[in-house]
C-alpha cells in the first residue's frame, strides 16, 4: 500500500489479513514462470485479482479487499514482475501474453467462470481478457480506469499531468536531455534498455518516483526512492508496454469493443481527482457499458490504498458476494 500519512484510514475498511492455502510457480510457456496464489474461501466465489502497472507485482494488501469466508481469491504476478521470472524481463512479455496466462490459471485451476478485479493497467488487463473471453468473466469490479491509448500517455507522459506538479514533471524531465523531451517514453526507453545495469537502475526509479508522486490525492510530490530491484521491473515492463501502445492493434480498441462486454455486469470505482488515469476514461466505458455501475470517489486521487477507493470497494465486493449466496 501507499505510504502516505492517510494509510490508517484505509486500512479500517480492509478485512482482516489472511494467508495463502495455495502457492505455486507455475510454467507458462516461453521460459516464463508466474507466482501464483489462493487465499480465502477453497469452495468460494472465485476471484482473480489483476495488479497495475505493467510490473506492479500483487501484494498482501490486495487479499483484504474480499471475505475470506465468500471468496476464493486468486493472484498472481505477471510476467517479468514480483516473483515470477526471468524476473524484469519483456522477452515475450504482450498483452497476449498475459490474456493466455489468465486463461491458463482459470484452466489449472478447473474454474469455469469467475469475477475479474483489477485496478489501472489492471483494469485495462480486466477488460481485454473479458473482451477476449467473454464466457468466463461473471462479473468485472474496476478501479482507476486505464484504456492504454495514445491521448492518455500524451496526459502522463507528454506534460498535461505536469502542469498540476510542475516541480514534480521537472524532476522526471531533468534526466532527459532538451532535444529528447518530446518524447519521454521514448527517451526512457533508450535508457530503461541501455544494457548498463547502473544506467537501468537509475532510470527506473525516476520512472517510478514520477508515478508513485501523483497516486494519492494527499501526496506532496515527494516519494522516497524505490527499490532498485523493484523499480527496475516496474519502470521496464511499464515502458515497454507503453513504448509498444499495449501492443494493441489500434488506438481506441478498447473502447471499440464494448459490445463484447455489454451483457457482463461491471462496477467501476474511481478517484475524481486521479491524476494517473483521469476519471473521463472510466465515464467513457460506462456511456457504452449498459450493465455497468460508475462510482465516482469524491477527495481521491488514483491508489488502491485511498480510504474512499477502499471503502467502495469492500462495500461493494460485501454486496456481491452477499447477492452471490442467497
Amino acid at each position: 500500500m501507499d505510504k502516505y500519512p492517510d494509510q490508517k484510514r484505509a486500512v479500517q475498511y480492509l478485512h482482516p489479513s489472511i494467508e495463502p492455502f495455495d502457492q505455486r510457480m507455475l510454467e507458462v510457456g516461453q521460459g516464463h514462470k508466474v507466482y501464483m496464489e489462493q487465499c480465502g474461501n477453497p469452495n468460494g466465489i472465485p476471484v482473480v485479482v489483476l495488479h497495475g502497472g505493467p510490473g506492479g507485482g500483487c501484494s498482501p494488501a490486495m487479499r483484504r479487499y474480499f471475505d475470506p469466508k465468500v471468496y476464493r481469491v486468486i493472484l498472481f504476478d505477471q510476467r517479468g514482475c514480483g516473483r515470477s521470472r526471468p524476473h524484469a524481463s519483456v522477452d515475450d512479455n504482450t498483452t497476449w501474453h498475459l490474456v493466455a496466462d489468465i486463461e491458463k490459471i482459470r484452466q489449472k485451476l478447473n474454474i469455469s467462470d469467475w469475477m475479474v478485479f483489477g485496478g489501472s493497467w489492471g483494469a485495462t488487463l480486466a477488460l481485454i481478457y473479458a473482451q477476449t473471453h467473454p464466457d468466463r468473466v461473471r462479473h468485472l469490479i474496476l478501479r482507476g480506469v486505464f484504456l492504454m491509448t495514445q491521448s492518455e500517455l500524451d496526459w502522463f507522459y507528454g506534460g498535461g499531468a505536469g502542469k498540476f506538479w510542475p516541480e514534480t514533471w521537472a524532476r522526471f524531465v531533468s534526466l532527459i536531455p532538451d532535444a529528447e523531451r518530446s518524447d519521454m517514453i521514448t527517451a526512457y526507453h533508450k535508457r530503461l534498455f541501455s544494457g548498463d545495469l547502473a544506467t537501468e537502475t537509475r532510470y527506473s526509479r525516476a520512472w517510478s518516483a514520477w508515478e508513485n508522486a501523483l497516486a494519492s490525492i494527499h501526496s506532496n510530490g515527494n516519494t522516497g526512492e524505490s527499490h532498485g530491484h523493484y523499480a527496475r521491473a516496474f519502470a521496464r515492463l511499464e515502458n515497454h508496454y507503453f513504448h509498444n501502445a499495449g501492443f494493441l492493434k489500434f488506438d481506441g480498441q478498447i473502447l471499440a469493443n464494448m459490445g463484447r462486454i455489454s451483457h457482463i455486469p461491471g462496477i467501476i470505482v474511481q478517484g475524481r481527482y486521479d491524476m494517473i488515469c483521469p476519471p473521463t476514461s472510466a465515464w467513457k466505458i460506462s456511456k457504452l457499458w449498459p450493465s455497468c455501475k460508475l462510482m465516482m470517489i469524491r477527495n481521491a486521487g488514483h491508489a488502491l490504498s485511498e480510504p474512499g477507493i477502499s471503502a467502495e470497494l469492500v462495500k461493494v465486493m460485501n454486496k456481491i458476494g452477499q447477492e452471490a449466496l442467497k
